[in-house]
């Protein structure tokens, strides 16, 4: 029988240097994700908790849906805050490489970091657009040279490294990100399925079990992106952005943080 592991949340002003030390490790540890309860139970997921399949996903969308939007320009100050390195205030951690650079460092020339769009902002035609194009959700800081690489390829195992991978894989039809990161990814992808489902002007964006999806509203490959969820849990980094998010710019939450079990009561 799965253990209840009881998240106790706090404002990020108050969390200490001794608690963000060290967020940017994850281990993969292939464990299903147990049963989790946290103070937003009664509040922001009452009328999530207990239900399962469609009825689950529809509450979900229901409740995130209800957010502050973000330009793409405000992203850029957005993601110096919610990917600050723990180790350093003057820096961000990039997504794929595991790099630490100066947030300054901001733009579109080689050692510049960028907005990524994790969900490729192909996969629907949303572009930069205020909505699912500016979600910080699934916006994270990535080298110019590598996002280049990741383009728009959907999610799989396999490929081979290339400069400043941090581990991370490409082949011709897919990317892998580094094991750290690899749940991350995941649970972003399912938020983002969760958050857009048509009824907003955009695109219904559905995961699916194939790579190759070009600029159909797609992202695969689910079962890897399932097993990944699963290998890699969230960390306290993940979760320290989840809530200054929530709290700081488009108070909603992405549930499969706080919830890992719900992807199976999903998908």
């Amino acid at each position: 029988m799965a253990t209840t592991r009881i998240r106790r949340w706090k404002p990020v002003a108050l969390a200490t240097a001794a608690a963000l030390a060290g967020l940017t490790a994850s281990t993969l540890t292939a464990t299903p994700a147990a049963a989790t309860t946290t103070a937003y139970d009664t509040t922001y997921y009452e009328n999530a908790v207990g239900k399962t399949g469609t009825s689950l996903k529809s509450s979900l969308h229901t409740i995130i849906s209800d957010q502050t939007k973000l330009s793409y320009s405000a992203v850029w100050n957005a993601l110096k805050v919610t990917d600050q390195d723990p180790r350093n205030s003057n820096n961000v951690i990039l997504l794929y490489s595991g790099i630490s650079r100066s947030k300054s460092l901001n733009g579109g020339d080689t050692g510049d970091w960028n907005r990524e769009h994790v969900w490729a902002k192909s996969h629907g035609g949303f572009g930069t657009s205020t909505g699912p194009g500016t979600d910080i959700h699934h916006l994270r800081p990535s080298d110019v040279r590598v996002n280049s690489i990741r383009g728009n390829k959907d999610f799989d195992n396999g490929g081979s490294g290339f400069t400043d991978s941090g581990g991370s894989l490409t082949d011709s039809d897919s990317f892998e990100p580094r094991d750290a990161v690899k749940g991350d990814v995941a649970r972003m992808i399912f938020y983002m399925a969760v958050r857009y489902e048509g009824g907003d002007g955009w695109a219904d964006l559905e995961v699916n079990g194939q790579v190759g999806n070009g600029s159909n509203p797609y992202m695969g490959k689910l079962s890897v992106l399932k097993a990944w969820h699963q290998e890699d849990p969230p960390d306290a980094f993940e979760q320290r952005r989840n809530d200054v998010i929530h709290d700081s710019y488009q108070h909603n939450r992405n549930p499969f943080i706080d919830h890992p079990e719900w992807v199976e009561a999903i998908w």
